[in-house]
Parts: structure tokens; sequence; C-alpha cells
């Protein structure tokens, strides 16, 4: 009995999608992947003050970043600045969104424009931007407060955790109300009524109704807020400035300062495994939980 070998045309047919998606890939290789292969691999090397870097496979760099309380300080409290610009990205964002969803036209386009218009503006500018809103004594926030006796003394807002957390809650709440109000767009305005027509109270609305069909969006914006905010350098490196420096930072300062570039891989591959474990995590519970409202 022969066998046909397969005609060319349907080889072709076969191989078109790899072909076709083999320039993204190697763009993605290229820019992505080798670059971080690099970065780890540089992490294992040595460094001397009068020696340079040494390409021997040690674990200082390591040994040094989980001994040392330093580096566990540094990681603590970009974790710590993480969560709490999360939790506020989504107390704040969630409701905007749910309330920018309820608009109608043409308000509803008028203030999208304004949600992402800081979108179009360098995170730098918005980050000096609150730098002189924070200012001190001379602070347009500190002027207002203590105009209206609100405050007796002015508040330290510049180099510490409470400005990076402020700054940073405004630069990334576009993403959450974005992830939040896509989430929406799948909600019928019409369950709500019925529900409300039945008797429910609006809170009852919300919270059997509105709060389960957002959660998804929610939980994604998070994790996209979460990621920005871990690996953010501009606003904690302006607004914290070197006396309050977080991963990212210390990365910065360890290759381009005390120019220790094994040490700063080091740092740079641990904050971005942390950030995948965190961030499989998270993605498993959105896609739980978009399992069991959309089943």
């Amino acid at each position: 009995m022969s066998v046909t070998a397969p005609s060319t045309p349907a080889v072709r047919r076969a191989w078109a999608p790899y072909l076709l998606s083999a320039p993204a890939l190697l763009l993605f290789a290229g820019v992505v992947l080798i670059p971080i292969a690099m970065t780890v691999i540089l992490s294992f090397h040595d460094w001397g003050q009068y020696k340079g870097i040494e390409p021997v496979f040690i674990l200082k760099n390591w040994r040094e970043i989980i001994d040392d309380s330093y580096f566990h300080e540094m990681f603590l409290r970009t974790l710590r600045i993480s969560v709490l610009v999360t939790l506020i990205a989504a107390v704040f964002g969630a409701p905007e969104a749910y309330i920018l969803n309820r608009m109608r036209n043409p308000w509803k386009g008028i203030f999208l424009l304004v949600i992402l218009g800081p979108l179009l503006i360098s995170v730098v500018a918005r980050t000096l931007g609150w730098a002189l809103l924070f200012g001190g004594e001379t602070g347009v926030i500190n002027k207002a407060l203590l105009n209206l006796g609100v405050i007796t003394a002015p508040i330290p807002f510049m180099f510490t955790e409470t400005g990076v957390v402020i700054a940073l809650s405004h630069v990334l709440m576009p993403f959450m109300v974005l992830s939040v109000w896509a989430g929406l767009q799948r909600l019928d305005p019409q369950v709500e009524n019925a529900a409300l027509s039945l008797g429910a109270s609006h809170a009852t609305v919300l919270r059997r109704i509105v709060l389960p069909q957002v959660m998804p969006g929610i939980l994604s914006g998070s994790i996209i807020v979460f990621a920005l905010a871990a690996s953010a350098f501009a606003t904690p490196a302006i607004i914290g400035g070197r006396r309050l420096k977080v991963a990212a930072t210390l990365a910065y300062d360890e290759f381009l300062n005390t120019l220790n570039w094994p040490l700063g891989a080091a740092v740079a591959s641990l904050l971005l495994v942390a950030l995948v474990v965190i961030i499989v995590g998270c993605n498993r519970l959105v896609e739980r939980r978009y399992a069991q409202v959309f089943q």
C-alpha cells in the first residue's frame, strides 16, 4: 500500500501561521527575552571596585539580597506601596467607571476623555506637577489646608510614602477605570431596573448584581495597577527622592551610581520573578472568577 505525501499547498497552509508570526516572535525574543536572559546571567557574575565585572558563576549577589535587611526593607516598601496604590485605585476607580457607564452621550465621551487625558501627558510631567503641589510649606495643598484651618502645620508629602502613593494612584487610576468599564459593557442596565422593580434596594442591586459582574474587571485592573506600581521608577524617584528608595530606584542606583551591575541585575531579576509569581496567581483568580460569573 502506498502512502501519498501531502501536497505542497497543504504543507504551505500548515506552516503559514508559523511563518507569519515568525517576525513578531523574533522581535519579541530580541527585545524582551534575550535582554531578560542576559540580565539574569549577569546577576550571577562577580564585581569589584577595581577589578570590574568578572564573568564567573557565583551566588554572592543573591546571598547579599537575602541576608541584608536593607534589601528586605526596599522590597517590603515596594510591596506596601503597590498594595496601597492598588486598593486606592480599586476603591475610587470602580465607582468612577460605574458612573461613567451610566452616563449618556455626549457626557460619557467628554468624561471618558477627561479620564484618558492624563495618559496623553508624560508621567514625568504629571509627577513634577504633584511635586509642585506637595512642595513643603509653599506647596499648593499645604497652603490651602493651612488657610482653611484644617491643619496647623504643613504635612510632609515630599520624600514620604504618602506622597508616592498619592502620585502613583493618580498616574495609574485610568488603567483601573478602563478595566472596570470594559467589564461593565457586558452588564445589561435592564437587569438593574428589573431588580429595582421587584423591590430590591439600590444597595442590594449594587451588591448582588453589579459587584459580581464588575469583579473580574476590578481584578484585571488590580493586576495591571499592581504590576505598574511595583515597577514604577519616575514617580518614586521624583517624589520619594534618594531617601525613599523602592526596588526600581534601587536597581537604577546599583547600575548607574555604584556601577555594581551584577547586584543591580539581581535586584531587577528578583523584582521580575516576584511580579510574575504574583501576576500569575492573580490571573488564575481572575480566570476562575470569569468562569463563575459567565458560565
